[in-house]
């Protein structure tokens, strides 16, 4: 077998540690490359990043490279098949992400990268995540069941309102109740609506708006129970102004999530903006797209009441049956004007119809139509007759000079010219030469008159 080829750096042994001429120390690529790598994962070890991914590629062996980088540097990373990370499909090239992993050193290139051990995406991806795993959770437990939503009450004379009292959202519910049902009775449980310790806020006004109701309710059961039924807290109203999904995350805790399923109260959740979904919305009896949209499903029995009575005035007048009996008399005078132009127009469209059929009639003219019709079919006899005696004649011509080419191939006209046909007596074979006879046998000859019998002779 041939040695392979040195290359012109293949020394055959590593460099010395110590140059011997001038007793400085020298390190092979490899020995340099080895010490770097120990003191990275030495000083570096573990860490998290974050960044974009980009350049992501997937090997058949289940192995994924990609780059992470940011405004200024990027860093090579690798997760191995073999490690059990969540998320992995998070990883995607433009998306943000955040890496705990390794740092060390590939030695075959001589380059630092980071052994990926965990994923996670970062800010709103974080979120977004969080929300389906707790929106998963909650759903299988029946916190969004719809047979478990109560309807509100048609009538509501006092709700609870649970929001921040400088917010836009308090402004824009006082606003549309002011306009609507003035007369409604609110109670405010201020709270935090975003921020750390929101959410625990805003489960405590919920919470706290209950006990309210309890309290009031058998606190005045005994005096008055018509009075009891005056302060009674009707709905809960739980609301926010629009923002961002960090802004509005505190509606996406399970905290709220619980108190608002917890609630003896019927709860409306009104979060955001119309496209703007929280894990609230989903547990509360009622989603509404606004603030502005919640007051008004609050109020619309009240301000639908009160435009029915506005607008009853006008419909008893309406109603009143001497207005009713001019309004069923003019009806009774436009319908019989229109009886009697529907007859009018009848009428006329039958006349015209009449005169155009006598018009088409005499056009026709049946008699002469028939007349024509016999003289065509006298004619057409006529041709067919004359046709079928042509076609005969021909036909007879025809046969007549195919029997005379007949008789002249025939037996008879060949005897006729004083030939004649010789044959074998007993079996009548025509014979066509000498050598096909024998002594003795019994002959019979054909003229063109009668026949002769011979028999043959030496």
């Amino acid at each position: 077998m041939a040695k392979p080829t040195k290359s012109q750096w293949d020394f055959g042994e590593p460099f010395p540690t110590e140059s011997r001429s001038a007793g400085r120390r020298v390190l092979s690529v490899s020995e340099l490359t080895a010490q770097v790598k120990r003191l990275l994962e030495k000083s570096v070890g573990q860490v998290w990043v974050t960044g974009e991914v980009t350049n992501l590629r997937a090997q058949s062996s289940g192995h994924m490279y990609f780059t992470l980088k940011d405004a200024a540097a990027q860093l090579s990373c690798v997760l191995f098949s073999r490690e059990k990370v969540s998320h992995r499909e998070l990883l995607a090239d433009g998306r943000k992400v955040l890496l705990q992993g390794d740092v060390t050193v590939y030695e075959a290139r001589g380059q630092y990268q980071l052994i990926v051990r965990a994923v996670e995406l970062q800010g709103v991806g974080a979120l977004q995540i969080a929300f389906e795993k707790l929106k998963q959770k909650l759903a299988a437990e029946g916190l969004f069941a719809p047979e478990r939503k109560r309807p509100l009450p048609k009538y509501p004379q006092r709700i609870g309102l649970v929001t921040s009292p400088t917010g836009a959202a308090i402004r824009d519910v006082l606003h549309v109740v002011q306009r609507r049902n003035p007369g409604l009775e609110i109670i405010l449980a201020p709270c935090r609506v975003q921020g750390e310790g929101a959410a625990e806020e805003i489960a405590a006004a919920i919470r706290l708006l209950n006990e309210f109701n309890v309290a009031q309710a058998s606190g005045l059961r005994e005096k008055d129970s018509h009075a009891g039924s005056l302060c009674h807290i009707d709905l809960i109203l739980v609301t926010r102004g629009g923002g961002s999904l960090e802004d509005l995350w505190a509606f996406n805790e399970e905290a709220v999530a619980r108190a608002i399923f917890e609630s003896a109260i019927p709860v409306v959740s009104a979060v955001g903006h119309e496209i703007d979904f929280t894990i609230s919305d989903f547990v509360a009896d009622m989603r509404a797209a606004t603030p502005s949209a919640a007051a008004e499903i609050i109020t619309e029995g009240v301000f639908a009441s009160r435009q029915f009575v506005a607008d009853l005035t006008q419909r008893m007048a309406r109603a009143h049956p001497r207005r009713r009996l001019n309004e069923l008399l003019q009806r009774l005078d436009d319908l019989q004007a229109g009886l009697l132009r529907c007859t009018r127009q009848g009428t006329k469209e039958r006349q015209v119809d009449w005169q155009n059929l006598a018009t088409r009639l005499l056009r026709v003219r049946p008699a002469q139509l028939l007349r024509q019709r016999r003289e065509s079919l006298v004619l057409n006899q006529r041709r067919l007759r004359e046709s079928a005696h042509v076609h005969l004649r021909n036909g007879r011509n025809r046969f007549e000079v195919m029997e005379a080419r007949l008789r002249l191939l025939g037996p008879a006209q060949v005897l006729s010219r004083g030939y004649s046909i010789t044959m074998d007596a007993a079996t009548g074979k025509v014979l066509r030469a000498a050598k096909d006879v024998k002594v003795g046998q019994h002959l019979k000859t054909r003229l063109k008159a009668g026949e002769v019998l011979s028999k043959v002779e030496e």
